[in-house]
């Protein structure tokens, strides 16, 4: 047995593909996330909403640890997060898409595509490109391939981005408000690419403030604010029967705009 096996627990098929157990964080002496704790079954499609400031996006940072957290325990797909040599391990199963795009500006669309596959995943020039290829096509950009990513829109790009991440053949996709550096009418192109890939059967993790698309594709919503998860329900019934009265408030004030 080697030792990634040995820190590894138990298949997803047994439990959660995500646990966060008791994560807390801090900025200095500021608490971003207070015991947050929270199980994703693979396929799952979890919606976190929540006001600026109220620790979601830090919250999703953590899982792939691109944010540290000083308390808790973060398991992917049965591997803790923090234990020696696990997180390249947990990188290559979890795609990331953010609000901006992070694109190689000098490269092609294609280029940006392919070169994580061939420089992670050891694909052949190839091999990375016809996989490319295929993510560009099931996105609706093949035909900018060969543009460099700076002429492309910003949904444009934001579909480029999700092609890429799909390229390292992810079993999970986080999504970190994807659609709030778009200009309105280029949200929709992005949207219209996360609900098919939610359809798929993807697992996926989205910090967004577009609650239709909460609505229609989730399987839960969770509200998170001062750092706490205070809400996780079925979109029916969160969005229709809300406990709580400071989610009243923010689906009353969200609801104006």
């Amino acid at each position: 047995m080697t030792q990634a096996q040995a820190n590894r627990e138990p298949a997803q098929g047994a439990g959660p593909i995500i646990q966060i157990r008791n994560v807390s964080k801090w900025f200095g002496s500021h608490q971003v996330l207070t015991n947050i704790n929270l199980n994703v079954q693979a396929g799952q499609k979890v919606v976190v909403l929540g006001p600026s400031g109220s620790g979601k996006s830090t919250l999703i940072r953590c899982i792939n640890r691109l944010e540290e957290f000083q308390e808790g325990e973060i398991v992917v797909d049965g591997h803790r997060l923090k234990e020696h040599g696990q997180l390249e391990v947990v990188r290559r199963e979890v795609g990331m898409v953010f609000q901006q795009f992070n694109l190689f500006p000098h490269m092609t669309v294609l280029r940006n595509v392919m070169l994580a596959p061939m420089k992670l995943r050891g694909l052949s020039e190839k091999a990375a490109e016809q996989r490319a290829m295929t993510l560009l096509n099931r996105v609706g950009i093949a035909e900018q391939a060969h543009k460099h990513a700076s002429e492309l829109s910003g949904g444009q790009q934001q579909r480029v981005a999700i092609a890429r991440a799909l390229a390292m053949e992810p079993r999970i996709m986080l999504f970190d408000e994807p659609t709030s550096a778009l200009d309105p009418e280029m949200v929709g192109e992005v949207l219209d690419v996360m609900r098919s890939l939610a359809g798929s059967g993807m697992t996926m993790l989205v910090v967004t403030h577009e609650m239709g698309f909460a609505r229609e594709v989730a399987d839960r919503v969770i509200f998170m604010d001062r750092g706490q998860l205070l809400e996780d329900a079925p979109p029916a019934e969160f969005f229709g029967n809300p406990r709580l009265d400071r989610l009243k408030q923010f689906l009353n004030r969200v609801s104006r705009h």
